[in-house]
């Protein structure tokens, strides 16, 4: 009896088991199919609401032929260019920074300051929706690394030292920065 019993216990647990990968399997297939229809869809948003189409998309060729090979490093490698080297750490004029690889206005003259790090380094980008962040551990050390939100060009980083009114400070690459002056 007791035999019978353990072996209906364990059929229990065996058809429990099926069931809940039965179920997990589905609900898989149908977020796949979501995602799918996501992707065909010519409207699909980010996470910012911006429309993907919107976005610039190139090879790693493509971007090998329209950037110089330190603006290919910084950019698409998520290099660094040599601290007081960069065109624009030490750059005064009135005017915008925009992105080297897809022309967007990053930042405004406005919210540049000398933060003695040898880098551009800015208070504010000009709108918060062009900037898009990410958790960079490399080098053993945690950083939020700043990317063009319209090309995925790596930027440089932000840090929570700068000056008013927000405390921040975004360091820059020069090599990933075009000046426009107004």
């Amino acid at each position: 009896m007791l035999k019978h019993i353990l072996f209906i216990g364990i059929l229990i647990l065996f058809v429990a088991v099926a069931a809940a990968v039965a179920i997990n399997k589905h609900s898989q297939l149908e977020q796949m199919e979501s995602t799918k229809r996501s992707i065909q869809d010519s409207t699909v948003n980010d996470k910012k609401g911006k429309n993907v189409k919107d976005k610039v998309v190139k090879t790693e060729e493509e971007w090998k032929s329209l950037l110089t090979e330190e603006q290919f490093f910084v950019m698409r490698q998520k290099g660094t260019e040599r601290p007081f080297t960069g065109e624009y750490w030490d750059h005064k004029a009135a005017g915008v920074y925009k992105c080297a690889g897809c022309g967007t206005v990053l930042f405004a003259s406005d919210t540049k300051f000398d933060a003695h790090c040898g880098w551009p380094s800015f208070y504010a980008p000009k709108d918060s929706n062009i900037i898009a962040e990410h958790t960079d551990r490399s080098y053993g050390m945690v950083r939020t690394e700043v990317t063009c939100d319209k090309c995925g060009a790596h930027l440089g980083h932000v840090f929570n030292d700068g000056p008013k009114p927000t405390g921040l400070r975004y360091c820059i690459n020069s090599a990933a920065l075009k000046f426009e002056k107004q």
